[in-house]
C-alpha cells in the first residue's frame, strides 16, 4: 500500500477525530513511516522469493549430492557401530528398494515403517522415495490397536518392523505379541490378517541381539535377506515415472490433542522444506548434525535427516531413542557442529552436565542445531549458550501439516529475537494472523490470534478424511489455501512471528485470556523447578483456573512446596496469574508427552480434574 493509500483507507475508517489507525493504534504518519521503511501494518507477511522452490523428486535430488558428496559420510549410527557415506547410503538404498520391488511394493503404496533411529530407517527412507512408495512412520512405542488402526486407515500393505522397540527409560520390548494379534498365525507361510485385510508382507529388522528369535516364523520376512550383501543389487532402478507433486510421505499428526490424523506430504514440499532448514543453519558438507529427535516424527526426518542430506552433511544417531548421556557422548566423540532437541532434551541433557554425569569438556565443535517442538523458554536458551555452546542455535516453528517448518530464525538473529520469537518465514511462505472466530479478519500487527499459513509446503489432505482437511485448509476470496494451524500468535512490523500457545490452551479466567507459557517462563527461572507446564481446569467461580503441574529439582535441600511456588509467581507476575493448585511430579514420573517430545497438556488436564474430584470425595 502507498503512503497516500493508507491516508485514504484512514479516512475511509471515518478515523479523523484521533487520527488512529486501527491498524495496532498507530498515528497516521507512524503507519506512513513504517510502510516507507518497509515494515508491516497488518500481521500479513510473505517470506523471501529466492532461491528458487527445487522442482524435484527427492530421489532425483539425492542422486546429485550422491554426485557431488559420494566419498563423505552420510549417516553415522552410533549405537550399531555403523557408518555410510553418502555414495554407501545410495547403493544400500537401491539395495533395498529392489527387494521391496521384488515383495510386490509398488509406486503410491503405502508402507509403515516402525524403527528407531538407525541405518535401516536411514535405508528405507531412500528405498521407498525412490520407488514411488509411501513412507508411513509409526511410532514404535504404538500398541496394538494403534498400529491396525494406522495400517487399516492407509490400506497399508506392508510393514517394517523390528524385532524389539526400544523406547527412552525403558526395557526393550519385543514385538512378537503385537504381530501375534495382527497375524492369524505367524507360523504359515501365507501371511493373514483380518485386522489388517490389505498387509501382505511384514520385514522383520533384528535389532535384539539375539533376544528374539523370529526363525520359526514362516509369515515374516527378515530383512537380511532382502538386502543380502550377496545378492544385493546397488544400480540406480530404471525410471519409475515420479512426479514432485505425488504424496510420498505420510504423517501421523504427533497428539497434543487425543485424535492424530494422517497428513499427506510431497516429494516437493519435503525436499524444499528440508533445503529451506539447511540453509538458515548454513549447513555445509563439514557439518554434523546429533539428531537425537525420532525419525519417525517430522522433527527428525525431516530437520534432521532432509537437512542434512540436501547439504552433504552427516547425521548422527546416538541412540535408537532419546538417550540424554548418549547424545551427549555422540556431540563430545564425532566433534559435532550442531544438536536437535526440544525442551524437554536440552533440559535433561543440561542436568546431566549440571549434575556432573558428563564432563563440561568437548562441546567446543557445536556452534548450531534447531530447537522446535515447543516453544522454547529463555532460561533454557540461555543455558545452551553458555552450557553447550549453541550460539547459533535456531528456533524453528511448524506443524505437521506444513511439512513442518513455516518460521525460523537465523544463526545470527539478535538474541532476543531467538528467544522471545519464532523467527521469520521461510522462502516461499506466506502467513498471517486472524481474528479466530472471524478467519477473514486480518489482525493489526503485536495483536494475538490464529497463525494461518500458506504456500508450496502445505499438506495435500488429511488421507481419506475430506471433512477434516476443509476443517483446517480453508481458501481464502482469491481462492488461495490456508493451512488454519491453530497456534496463538503474533507478528511484530519487522515480520517476526511470536507463538504465544494454542488457542484450545488457553486459560480463560473470568473473562481475562492467561497464556501458560508466561507462567511455566516465570517457574522455570527458580532453581527450585527441574520441569513445569500450566494448564487450565474448571472452576465454579471462575470459569477456569490456574494449575501448574511441576517437577522439582533435586538439590539435597529443603524441598520446594506449593507455597514456595505460588509466592514466586506473585513476586513476578500478576495475582491473577498465580496457581491456585499446583501439582507435584516425581522423577519417574514424567509429564505425558507426544513422540516428538511436546507435553499433552489434555492428558494434564485431565489428570488435574481427577485429582480435585478425589480429594473433593
Amino acid at each position: 500500500m502507498s503512503y497516500s493509500g493508507i491516508i485514504t483507507g484512514l479516512s475511509r475508517r471515518g478515523c479523523t477525530s484521533c487520527r488512529k489507525c486501527v491498524l495496532g493504534g498507530k498515528s497516521v504518519l507512524q503507519q506512513a513511516s513504517l510502510v516507507k521503511r518497509g515494515l508491516l501494518t497488518e500481521s500479513y507477511a510473505r517470506g523471501p522469493s529466492g532461491p528458487p522452490l527445487i522442482e524435484s523428486t527427492v530421489g532425483d535430488h539425492f542422486a546429485k549430492i550422491v554426485a557431488e558428496c559420494g566419498d563423505r559420510t552420510a549417516v553415522i549410527s552410533r549405537h550399531q557401530k555403523d557408518r555410510a557415506t553418502y555414495a554407501s547410503l545410495d547403493t544400500r538404498s537401491n539395495a533395498l528398494a529392489r527387494g521391496l520391488e521384488s515383495l510386490g511394493v509398488v509406486k503410491g503404496e503405502r508402507v509403515g515403517v516402525m524403527l528407531g533411529n538407525s541405518i535401516e530407517y536411514a535405508v528405507a527412507t531412500y528405498a521407498l522415495f525412490k520407488l514411488g512408495a509411501v513412507l508411513v512412520p509409526l511410532n514404535p512405542s504404538f500398541n496394538t490397536a494403534q498400529v491396525i488402526a494406522a495400517l487399516g486407515h492407509l490400506g497399508s500393505g506392508h510393514l517394517l518392523i523390528s524385532t524389539e522397540s526400544n523406547l527412552p527409560r525403558k526395557q526393550p520390548r519385543s514385538n512378537v505379541p503385537l504381530l501375534n494379534d495382527i497375524v492369524e498365525d505367524l507360523h504359515k507361510s501365507n501371511l493373514e490378517s483380518a485386522l489388517v485385510p490389505s498387509l501382505k508382507n511384514i520385514i522383520m529388522v533384528d535389532n535384539s541381539e539375539g533376544r528374539v528369535d523370529i526363525s520359526s516364523y514362516k509369515s515374516l520376512t527378515p530383512y537380511a535377506s532382502i538386502v543380502s550383501q550377496l545378492t544385493a543389487d546397488g544400480r540406480p532402478l530404471p525410471p519409475q515415472n515420479l512426479s514432485p507433486d505425488e504424496t510420498v510421505n505420510i504423517q501421523f499428526t504427533s497428539g497434543t490433542t487425543s485424535m492424530p490424523k494422517a497428513a499427506c506430504l510431497t516429494h516437493r514440499s519435503i525436499l524444499n522444506n528440508g533445503s529451506q532448514i539447511g540453509d538458515r543453519m548454513l549447513l555445509t558438507p563439514n557439518d554434523i548434525v546429533c539428531c537425537p529427535p525420532p525419525l519417525f516424527h517430522c522433527f527428525g526426518g525431516i530437520l534432521g535427516y532432509m537437512a542434512t542430506a540436501t547439504h552433504g552433511s552427516a547425521i548422527v544417531f546416538p541412540s535408537e531413542s532419546f538417550n540424554a548421556r548418549a547424545a551427549l557422548e555422540a556431540v563430545q566423540e564425532e566433534k559435532c557442529t550442531a544438536l536437535h532437541g526440544v525442551p524437554t532434551m536440552f533440559l535433561e541433557e543440561l542436568s546431566m552436565i549440571e549434575m556432573g554425569e558428563i564432563s563440561k569438556e568437548g562441546f567446543q565443535y557445536l556452534r548450531t542445531g534447531i530447537a522446535a517442538g515447543s516453544s522454547i523458554p529463555s532460561e533454557i536458551m540461555k543455558k545452551l549458550h553458555k552450557v553447550l555452546n549453541l550460539t547459533e542455535l535456531t528456533i524453528c516453528y511448524g506443524m505437521t501439516e506444513t511439512s513442518p517448518v513455516s518460521a525460523m530464525t537465523t544463526t545470527d538473529d539478535p538474541i532476543d529475537k531467538r528467544i522471545y520469537s519464532v523467527g521469520k518465514l521461510m522462502p516461499h511462505v506466506e502467513a498471517k494472523i486472524v481474528e479466530p472466530m472471524d478467519k477473514k479478519e486480518i489482525l493489526p500487527i503485536e495483536t494475538r490470534g490464529e497463525l494461518a499459513v500458506s504456500g508450496y509446503l502445505l499438506m495435500k489432505e488429511y488421507w481419506d478424511d475430506p471433512e477434516k482437511t476443509a476443517q483446517v485448509m480453508i481458501p481464502d476470496e482469491s481462492g488461495k489455501l490456508w493451512m488454519h494451524t491453530g497456534d496463538e500468535a503474533s507478528m511484530s512490523s519487522d515480520g517476526y512471528i511470536t507463538i504465544t500457545g494454542r488457542i484450545k490452551d488457553l486459560i480463560i479466567r473470568g473473562g481475562e485470556n492467561i497464556h501458560p507459557l508466561e507462567i511455566e517462563n516465570c517457574l522455570l527461572a527458580n532453581d527450585s523447578v527441574a520441569d513445569v507446564s500450566v494448564v487450565g481446569v474448571p472452576d465454579a467461580r471462575y470459569g477456569e483456573a490456574v494449575a501448574a503441574f511441576v517437577i522439582p529439582r533435586d538439590h539435597g535441600l529443603k524441598t520446594v512446596t506449593a507455597e514456595d511456588i505460588q509466592q514466586w509467581v506473585r513476586e513476578k507476575l500478576s495475582n491473577h496469574l498465580i496457581p491456585k493448585y499446583v501439582f507435584f511430579l516425581g522423577p519417574l514420573e514424567p509429564f505425558p508427552k507426544t513422540a516428538s517430545g511436546k507435553i499433552q497438556k489434555f492428558k494434564l488436564r485431565e489428570k488435574a480434574i481427577a485429582l480435585l474430584t478425589k480429594s473433593a470425595a
